[in-house]
């Protein structure tokens, strides 16, 4: 598949993900984003864009053809509009961790007002565990605008197991393989906030052992769902 093949491909992904933001509840108006690295074959591997949505434009008018690219230093490449606002800061994560191929940025509102107490999600559930490996962690304030976001996304996730960070102040922030799997990860942390947030209104909560935390997303990492069937002659 030719670079703009996959450019258009990643294009009509991006658009379509976009839409599970305002089906799970997870934005209003014009907020929120989504973007997929471009990846092109097994080799050499990702290519240095990215496509994103426009900025300011409401989710029902988002197409494939309304989609942005960009690289990754955050400059339009292809399209006819601004990037997002949040562009460098997914630019940012894109530089400096290679294994991400997606990023999404909501303002949902449990989630959120974790953020605004600045305060992590602690894992308390074996769901947070299964998906995040731990506490949902908070990350510094920064202004929107250029890369600071990003270098605290980067700062707060380096080194840790969960694909979401909290920004101080502004909101939950998710990575992933790829876009969809960041999509996954906004709305299991949306969930994860607002259980929480009800458990703590009935009372205290009880924390998880670490060693069962380790061996709650282990599994759920490596053995939970379907698996790739092994044959005599895979094996041999």
């Amino acid at each position: 598949m030719s670079i703009e093949d996959q450019i258009q491909q990643t294009r009509a992904v991006v658009a379509a993900l976009h839409a599970e933001l305002p089906r799970w509840e997870l934005v209003v108006w014009t907020a929120g984003n989504v973007s997929q690295r471009v990846v092109v074959g097994s080799a050499p591997g990702p290519t240095d864009l990215f496509v994103i949505k426009p900025s300011g434009v409401t989710y029902d008018e988002l197409t494939a053809e309304s989609m942005v690219v960009c690289d990754l230093d955050g400059n339009l490449v292809d399209g006819t509009r601004a990037p997002s606002s949040d562009t460098a800061a997914h630019a940012y994560v894109y530089r400096h961790m290679p294994s991400v191929g997606g990023v999404v940025h909501t303002h949902s509102t449990y989630a959120t007002a974790w953020a605004a107490r600045g305060e992590p999600v602690p894992c308390v559930l074996t769901m947070m565990a299964d998906e995040f490996g731990g506490d949902v962690p908070i990350g510094p304030f920064a202004l929107i605008g250029d890369d600071s976001i990003g270098r605290g996304i980067v700062e707060t996730l380096q080194g840790s197991r969960s694909p979401a960070v909290l920004m101080r102040n502004h909101g939950p922030f998710t990575i992933g393989r790829d876009a969809k799997a960041a999509v996954k990860a906004a709305v299991m942390v949306e969930e994860v906030a607002r259980t929480v947030h009800i458990a703590r209104q009935l009372g205290d909560t009880i924390p998880i052992a670490q060693a069962d935390i380790d061996s709650l997303y282990a599994r759920y990492q490596n053995v939970y769902g379907q698996q790739p069937t092994h044959t005599p002659e895979s094996d041999s």
